[in-house]
This record gives C-alpha cells, structure tokens and sequence, in this order.
C-alpha cells in the first residue's frame, strides 16, 4: 500500500518532461503583415534558444520553449491550452492567456528596431553560461590580426596564425557552425574592416540566418558609405573600443548610433584615463550610448570602476560583459564575485562561446591558448568535444 502511495505521489509531483530537443524553424508567409523568421533550439534540459529575424538571440526557460515551438508549429491557441495544461496540470485558460502575452511580446520585439542582440523575455532568466549546452550561443571570429596602426610586439598573437583565412574558408566555417547549432557571430581582430570582404561575410552570415555582430576599432565606420552598405548587408550590433584620442572613433560612435544600429562601447579605465573619466562617460552619454563595457587596466583602480558604474547608472546605460571584450576578469561581474569569495567566475569560454583565429585554430577565447582543433580542416564533433573536456577538466 505505501508503495502504491509513493508511486502515486511521485507521478504527480515528477518535474514535466522537457520537449525533445532540437532545431525548430518558421518562415513567415509572403502575404503576412510583418515579414519574420524564427528559429528555436531546445536544450536536453527543455530550455530554448529562440532567434528573431537572424537579428536577436532571445534565451527561454523551459515553459518560454514549449510556447516558442508551439508558435513554430503554427498551433492553435486552444491545442496549445489543451496541451500544456495537461503536462503543467493548470487550467487551460492560464495557459491561453501565458500564450497569448508570450505571443504578444514576442511579436513586440520582432517589430522593434535597434534592439539588444541577447534578450531575455519575463521568465525566469537562464544562467546560459553554466548549463551545459548543446552548441555554444556565439562565435567570435578573427579575421585578421592587422591593425590601422602598427601595435607593439606581442599584442596580437600574430606568431601562431600562419595564414588568414580566404573568404569563401570563411564562409564554408560560417555554414558550418550554424548547422551546428551556432545562433550568433561577432567578427573581431585585430581591425576587422582592415579585411574587404567583411560586408561579404556579414550578408553571408545574415543570409544564412545568424545574428551578426562586428568589434571594432571604429575604423571605416565613420564612412557614410562604409556603415550603409554594413547595414545593408544585415549587420544587427556593433561593439566600439573606445580609444578617447582618436577622433574616428568617437565619429564612428555617432554615426552608428544614429543610424539605429544597436551600440556598445567598450571603454578600459587606466592609470591615464582616469582623471578624465567623467568627462569621457559624459561624452558618450551626449551621444546617447546606451550599452557599456568597462574593463580596469589593473585590480588598483577597483574603486574607480564602482564610480564609473554609478556614473554609467545614472545615464541609464545598461552594463555589458559577455560580449568579446572584456576578456579579463577585471570587469564588475567578475570583481564582484572575487569580493564576495569565488576565485574565479565562469565567463563561458570553451561553453557559451568559442573563438576562431585568423586561420581556422579555435581557442575557448580570446587570449585562452589551448587548441581545440580548427574550424575548417577539423570536424565539429571533435572540435566540441574537446571544448567539454576541457570544461569538465577545469570544473
């Protein structure tokens, strides 16, 4: 009898089985109001990756998933209430009405311009960076170490890249790591509008269906020309690491701001900048930025990286850190988390995103020289598979 009684009770309170997991798309019909695209990936933990128009990356608890795939699958808002109130055991006008708003949102955000490259709806939010995922969310792809102006030895690893990579050798990674399940790249460098066929890649990538980012300099992104046809060719975000004496990259700032293109700036407090700090977030609040990345150039400045935060707040600007830079662990996520008693926080290189040299070499990030094999000559099985032991050995 108290068998039969723990059984019963374990039925009714077992966790609800996660969707299949998987690759999941829809195309809008050429008649529809508002043409979209939308391509979900369901984690084996049931959690989504939900990709909007190939311009944003919106991460799903499990429950955001399953409203995502009914979606997908063009069904009814009665066959979704009758089926998800049978696996979550609520009243199927709950589930219409959690549809409906879902639906709502997520149409609100297909139709909005200049919008975030990684979201999140009102669900619970994901700690994508400690899950253990099927592919990562981004790749940060270097396709040349050059730069404008000659930098000093040693600080692009230009003595491992014995060759950069051809276009369509980029292409061929591209399509790869988006049959893998890849959903977002960022084309970085060194200077990566040194390379003529960046606006090439960009509309290859876009075409294909993954979000594209670009970390620059600002170099060519002051051209009128330059920034159209980027745009043009599907460009969705753009970070800028801001170098405060040169006059390019502050041009580069307002003109792709006002293009709508959605902008971070990536800005390094030093020893130099520091008593001018205020005056350069005043700047770029002038020029309405929106998204910062701060990094300290070394552990000493701590408090002037909580004024910069405070400074940034106050202008409503939202703080970014798991973009390509920073890097290091000197940024406040990472700061803060040492102050409260983890050596280390986990900023998803080898997991969440891995980086690809100028000839194909993967690494886990940027500056993490541990080779997982190469992107063009390797296949991707091996190449994951060495990521995951490789997170498995540094757990």
């Amino acid at each position: 009898m108290f068998n039969r009684i723990r059984e019963t009770i374990n039925r009714i309170f077992q966790p609800v089985q996660p969707l299949e997991a998987g690759i999941y798309t829809f195309i809008a019909p050429p008649e529809a109001a508002f043409p979209y695209r939308l391509h979900l990936r369901i984690e084996g933990d049931g959690s989504g990756v939900l990709i909007l128009n190939a311009s944003t990356v919106l991460h799903l608890n499990q429950t955001g998933a399953e409203y995502a795939y009914h979606l997908i699958q063009q069904h009814t808002e009665e066959e979704v209430a009758s089926e998800l109130s049978k696996r979550y055991r609520v009243s199927k006008e709950q589930v219409r009405q959690d549809f409906i708003s879902f639906r709502d949102r997520l149409m609100t955000l297909i139709e909005t311009t200049d919008l975030d490259p990684v979201t999140y709806l009102e669900f619970d939010r994901v700690n994508v960076h400690e899950r253990r995922l099927s592919a990562p969310l981004r790749l940060d792809c270097a396709l040349t170490y050059a730069t404008p102006t000659p930098r000093t030895t040693g600080s692009t690893p230009l003595e491992r890249v014995k060759r950069e990579l051809l276009t369509k050798e980029w292409q061929t990674i591209l399509e790869k790591a988006w049959n893998a399940g890849i959903p977002h790249v960022i084309f970085t460098g060194g200077e990566p509008a040194l390379r003529p066929d960046l606006i090439e890649l960009v509309e290859f990538a876009e075409r294909i269906g993954m979000v594209t980012g670009v970390l620059t300099s600002g170099y060519r992104f002051s051209e009128h020309k330059f920034l159209s046809d980027i745009l043009q060719a599907g460009l969705d975000h753009l970070m800028i690491v801001l170098d405060e004496q040169e006059e390019y990259c502050w041009e580069a700032i307002r003109d792709s701001i006002a293009s709508d293109l959605f902008v971070t700036v990536h800005l390094t407090i030093s020893v130099r900048n520091q008593n001018r700090l205020n005056e350069i977030l005043e700047k770029l609040a002038e020029l309405n930025v929106k998204s910062l990345s701060l990094t300290i150039e070394d552990p000493s400045l701590k408090p002037i990286l909580q004024q910069a935060q405070e400074h940034a707040f106050a202008h409503q600007m939202s703080l970014v850190w798991d973009l390509p830079v920073p890097y290091s662990e000197l940024n406040p996520i990472g700061l803060e988390l040492q102050t409260e008693g983890q050596a280390e926080y986990f900023d998803g290189a080898g997991n969440a995103w891995l980086y690809v040299e100028p000839d194909g070499d993967v690494l886990p990030a940027q500056g993490k020289t541990i080779l997982l094999g190469n992107f063009l000559t390797d296949d991707w099985a091996t190449i994951w598979q060495n990521a995951q032991k490789l997170n498995q050995t540094e757990a």
